[in-house]
């Protein structure tokens, strides 16, 4: 028979050479000829093998397993070089294994598996040891006794008895093998050197090993050396200040403080902070420790190291990525704002998309109630981020934004880091309320402070006052609430992405008290469903006539006083009893009603308009008088408690019409014998701003015309002394105001068309809008007049023959 040996050569199978044993297989250790190693065996099949090598010879095998974690090894999990050992000594254990004593005796290499039930039995080919001396070997011994010598001196873990023992080995072989027992090298390099059947080849191996345990030991040496200098210097240390402990207790001082130095030096190697911040805590410690108990200075660093600690520098909680739950949540706590929704939306989906994105700076403007501070808390749970809120309103102080400097007594970083501390997370969703209600005075201007603060490319450099180290406020998403713009200090605003929170419908009005306020009202005032029921009617009725806002606020208290009134007859009725709230009996539960529903007038009136103005509660309905009366043509008087952009626009109108007068078909000196009064309704609440234009000359024109004004027809826009209709805003609000009033038709500047895409579609299917750039057109479609198509064409007529005057005078005529 023929078998391959180690190198893959073909040798011929000699039965004499080639003897039976049974097998060993062992983990974790290589067994060499002429070493003696105790063995735990602890397998079924190994403690057999070992039975059957003491009845017969008390020779066995001993391979090693190529992994080690193999509890039941097969055949080709063994190496198949390995050394023939005697057992010398074999102890049963009460667990069931044994402890054997084995030594190792000769090389072998694994030729054949014989199949046995209990055990491996193995035919194994003996391998002769025999080394020719020459001098290289010679040099090779030598060189290995002195690398021997030198790795006994350097490593701990072989006895110096050692060196004895294998100076006195002249046979290479068991040289190799005694020194290679005692090197600590991995598993693969021993089983490596054990395969070598060529003695030299097998020395110049162990020293190329021997030669890298010495580098490896030698660096090991060096490592060792400078941690024990550095453990030498740390014990100088602690022995000098021991005895700076011990002089200062015995002069009575510092004896409470120890425990608290140690506590908060440990705090300080603990907390992970920027390296600008760690080093500037290190030396305020530092300084900390050197300080008399008593000093005043004490507790001013001890109060800056407490809030260094306390910041979050790297806290933060992982944003939640899924679009589909940050939509279920906000619509779960708001109704419409599609807007502001769909930024957020937005800003998440692009966070899933890149690994770090600067946080947006919002801006939600609106009147109150609209739900701009409750978004800022359900953007935070959709996020998955913490939340702070911080309120501006009446900040004038810019300390209060960027902080104290140390120096003054009772010193405080700013607002904007003691809100990071309280959220506990450097990435929070930070709210700036009322960010347009700050002033400045001598102190500072606190809106140029945010400047900073609200700069996605400055903010992850912040530095406050107090803390003098840079903070990164890169990843707060910062949102700020206001209810106008303008006082808005242009720079801030800049920064700022403004979305616009307009005053809800009355349909939103409803949606919302049917599916938030009322639910929530309830349950605050223990009753059930069962209790009380509202009517839509009921709804709208408090809506219109209990309530006058764009947000919802009243609308909720007027809803928990019904329930607090009804939570009163269900105690006295009994728990079952039910109560219905509906449009003719709520004021048995709300009193009178508190406003007069916007309506247009009941009849067509000659001077009197219906404008629509725009107001931080919403849209409203703006009625608008003018009479005329004998006088000696003074300016028009204006009472209303007109602001100063309505009073030119007033005047503005009325300089048209007289420029109209003969198209309107009034004398000449009709002007110079009468007076005019303009007036607003509700004197007492203060009136603005320049979309009142068109409403005003068209009641001047009915004055002066006789003319009536059509009561179902309402008008926004501003005039120019040509009569031109410029556009206004506020549009949305005023329609919405106008549908309520049951306005039919509506007439608006031509240039707000594009605004229309705003208006909810019920509001635009239940009026007719009418767009426009001229006052004479407005002034067709409001008088109620004898021949309307006439009154248009009279205007042309007139301008044509203008024109055709002009150029027979040697004007020049531009057209457009």
């Amino acid at each position: 028979m023929i078998f391959k040996n180690q190198k893959d050569q073909l040798v011929p199978f000699d039965r004499e050479k080639e003897k039976t044993y049974p097998l060993l297989p062992l983990r974790d250790i290589v067994l060499f000829p002429y070493m003696v190693v105790p063995l735990f065996v602890g397998r079924a099949k190994s403690i057999k093998a070992l039975e059957e090598a003491l009845n017969k010879e008390k020779l066995v095998f001993l391979a090693t397993q190529i992994k080690a974690k193999d509890d039941n090894p097969s055949e080709d999990d063994i190496h198949s070089v390995g050394t023939l050992g005697t057992v010398l000594q074999l102890l049963r254990l009460p667990d069931g294994g044994v402890k054997v004593l084995v030594e190792g005796k000769k090389r072998g290499v694994i030729q054949e598996f014989l199949p046995h039930p209990d055990f491996f039995q193995v035919y194994v080919r003996e391998i002769e040891d025999a080394t020719e001396i020459t001098p290289e070997v010679e040099a090779l011994m030598r060189r290995a006794h002195s690398t021997f010598e030198n790795y006994v001196k350097l490593s701990k873990k072989v006895p110096p008895e050692m060196l004895v023992s294998v100076s006195t080995i002249d046979e290479p072989n068991r040289l190799t093998d005694t020194i290679a027992a005692h090197l600590t090298l991995k598993l693969e390099d021993k089983q490596k050197l054990l395969e070598i059947e060529n003695g030299k080849e097998r020395l110049e191996k162990l020293y190329s090993f021997m030669e890298g345990e010495i580098e490896i030991l030698e660096i090991e040496k060096k490592i060792r050396n400078r941690v024990k200098k550095q453990m030498e210097k740390t014990q100088k240390e602690y022995y000098l200040s021991e005895q700076m402990r011990a002089i200062q207790k015995e002069m009575g001082d510092r004896d409470d403080m120890t425990t608290e130095l140690k506590d908060l030096e440990e705090q300080i190697k603990k907390k992970k902070m920027s390296p600008e911040a760690t080093d500037k805590v290190k030396k305020e410690f530092k300084k900390l420790k050197m300080m008399p108990p008593m000093s005043a200075e004490v507790t001013v660093v001890r109060n800056y190291i407490d809030w260094m600690l306390s910041l979050p520098w790297f806290e933060k909680t992982e944003t939640k990525l899924n679009i589909d739950e940050a939509t279920q949540i906000l619509e779960e706590d708001h109704y419409g704002l599609k807007d502001p929704k769909e930024r957020i939306l937005e800003y998440l989906a692009v966070q899933g998309l890149v690994e770090k994105l600067k946080g947006p700076i919002l801006c939600f403007v609106g009147p109150p109630g609209v739900g701009k501070t409750s978004l800022a808390k359900s953007i935070a749970r959709a996020t998955g981020r913490n939340f702070v809120r911080l309120s501006l309103g009446g900040v004038r102080d810019e300390a209060e934004i960027r902080g104290h400097r140390r120096t003054y007594i009772g010193a405080l970083p700013g607002k904007i880091l003691q809100g990071l501390k309280k959220a506990g997370s450097n990435n929070p969703v930070f709210l700036l309320d009322e960010v347009d209600k700050m002033s400045a005075d001598f102190r500072g201007d606190p809106s140029a402070a945010l400047l900073e603060v609200l700069d996605p490319e400055q903010n992850h450099a912040f530095n406050d006052h107090y803390v003098d180290v840079d903070y990164d406020l890169s990843e707060v998403m910062f949102i700020t609430t206001a209810n106008l713009v303008d006082p808005i200090i242009p720079a801030l605003r800049d920064r700022m992405e403004i979305i616009r929170l307009p005053g809800y419908t009355e349909d939103e009005k409803l949606h919302i008290a049917r599916l938030f306020l009322i639910p929530k009202q309830i349950k605050e005032n223990g009753l059930t469903e069962k209790n009380i029921t509202f009517t839509d009617n009921s709804i709208l009725t408090i809506i219109r006539r209990f309530t006058r806002e764009a947000g919802v606020r009243n609308l909720e208290r007027e809803i928990a006083s019904i329930c607090r009134k009804v939570a009163k007859e269900v105690i006295r009725k009994g728990r079952e009893s039910h109560f219905q709230i509906t449009a003719q009996n709520i004021s048995k539960y709300l009193g009178v009603y508190k406003f007069r529903y916007g309506k247009t007038e009941e009849k067509d009136e000659i001077g009197m308009t219906t404008g629509l103005a725009w107001t931080e509660a919403g849209g409203e309905l703006l009625s608008i008088e003018a009479i005329v009366m004998p006088g000696k043509g003074n300016p028009p008087r204006l009472t209303g408690k007109l602001g100063d952009v309505m009073q030119e626009s007033a005047h503005a109108a009325w300089t048209y019409i007289r420029s109209r007068g003969e198209h309107l078909g009034l004398d000449k000196d009709f002007f110079q014998n009468i007076d005019i009064h303009i007036h607003v309704p509700e004197g007492a609440t203060p009136k603005d701003g320049p979309s009142a234009g068109v409403a005003m000359a068209t009641s001047l024109a009915s004055a002066v015309t006789k003319k009536p004004v059509r009561k179902d027809i309402a008008m926004t826009g501003e005039i120019t002394l040509r009569g031109k209709v410029l556009p206004i805003g506020g549009l949305k609000e005023k329609l919405i105001a106008a549908h309520r009033g049951n306005v039919t038709c509506v007439i608006i500047p031509r240039d707000n068309e594009k605004d229309l895409k705003e208006i909810p579609p019920r509001v635009k299917k239940d009026l007719k809008i009418i767009l426009t750039d001229h006052v004479d057109e407005v002034l067709r479609r409001a008088l109620i007049l004898d021949d309307p198509e006439k009154f248009l064409r009279d205007r042309f007529e007139r301008t044509e023959e203008f024109f055709k005057t002009s150029a027979e005078k040697g004007g020049e005529l531009v057209t457009h």
